[in-house]
């Protein structure tokens, strides 16, 4: 145990005396939480928006205020010329244009009937959705008033009122749903890219040799390499929490000590995966590369942007080897959902068989010549 102890006081010395490391290790990950919080986000709350307003009547300028009223909306130009704007989308000055006809007004009293065309900017599909879906929207409640107050529709008649609720994020805050995945991002860079460059900076600089003819053991090696990384991880974790709770006021509705405990788990699979590409690897630029190759296709399969249920059914099935797609469904529902221990058990034994595995086989991997 004192070779293990002594092993790790060398490893804290040998970090801390690396300039460079200390804010990799502190600075880095907490400016990364502050800020991919703030920009990862599928939000629109700012919309460029011109009118086409062919009909100049009174109804269509209601129809305007209604947008102008809107928060998501910037209206930037109502022109009854349509060529104007669309040459404004085209060079990225607009977003959305709506298209109100000529005799708009007319058409709604006499006929009861008119369209209005809504043009979006889809480059970015998401986005186009859920514009479209605003302006959706707010015609509908347009629609409704109109046909209440001109047509001389009785409030109530054939109607069907909605009542909405909104469980665990009432506040529709995409940061709230952001956050617990980018903690979770955060300690898997951490423990992988500093215990998978560790070693391989030891093969580099030709300590590794001298390492390997002393009298310590193989698993006394291993922990002693492997423990200060998941202690400054998992600190890392924690001051991610506090910053969660206080900046970003993420309910945190479950048992943080389950979190903490999953989490000591998750990290000692993380550490296990960077051991094992640091076997693989000659150069710590060779860790780098393997380990930055396995992050993004864990981070991009997670659900951490995307919905899994979303994905293509093959992509589902590959993420049963992914194990930053428990710890994220894990966080998310112990700390928004207040999720107990039996709620989130098939998460807590695949990431533990798969920390089995991964130390195991890096274990194995690893040749120590005494």
């Amino acid at each position: 145990m004192k070779t293990i102890l002594y092993f790790i006081q060398k490893e804290f010395l040998q970090i801390f005396r690396d300039k460079m490391m200390l804010p990799i290790i502190f600075a880095i990950p907490i400016i990364q939480l502050l800020v991919l919080s703030y920009t990862a986000t599928y939000e629109i709350k700012k919309i460029d928006l011109g009118i086409v307003d062919l009909d100049r009547s009174v109804t269509s300028a209601n129809l305007i205020s209604k947008f102008e009223a809107s928060p998501f909306y910037i209206l930037k130009l109502v022109e009854p010329n349509y060529q104007v704007l669309d040459e404004m989308m085209q060079e990225g000055e607009l977003e959305q244009i709506i298209y109100i006809p000529q005799h708009f007004e007319q058409d709604l009293l006499i006929e009861n009937n008119t369209t209005v065309q809504v043009i979006t900017d889809a480059i970015n599909g998401s986005a186009a959705s859920l514009m479209s879906a605003y302006s959706v929207q707010i015609l509908g409640g347009f629609n409704k008033e109109f046909l209440i107050e001109e047509m001389m529709i009785p409030l109530g008649y054939r109607q069907i009122n909605n009542e909405v609720a909104y469980w665990y994020n009432p506040e529709l805050d995409y940061k709230t749903f952001m956050v617990p995945g980018i903690l979770v991002l955060l300690v898997t860079i951490i423990g992988l890219f500093l215990s998978a460059m560790n070693i391989v900076k030891e093969k580099e600089i030709g300590t590794i040799e001298q390492l390997n003819v002393t009298p310590i053991k193989k698993y006394q090696f291993i922990i002693g390499k492997l423990m200060p990384f998941w202690i400054i991880a998992m600190f890392d974790l924690g001051l991610g929490l506090i910053i969660a709770k206080f900046v970003f006021a993420v309910p945190m509705l479950g048992s943080i000590p389950l979190v903490i405990g999953v989490a000591g788990i998750y990290l000692i699979l993380v550490l296990g995966i960077g051991l094992f590409i640091s076997t693989l690897s000659d150069t710590q630029q060779q860790s780098m590369f393997i380990s930055w190759f396995f992050v993004m296709i864990f981070i991009l399969l997670s659900g951490l942007f995307t919905p899994v249920e979303n994905m293509p059914l093959w992509a589902q099935k590959l993420n049963i080897l992914n194990p930053i797609a428990y710890f994220i469904e894990f966080m998310r529902l112990v700390l928004l959902k207040g999720s107990s221990f039996m709620d989130v058990w098939r998460n807590i034994v695949s990431i533990s068989i798969y920390a089995v595995v991964m130390l195991g086989l890096a274990t194995l991997r690893y040749r120590k010549h005494s």
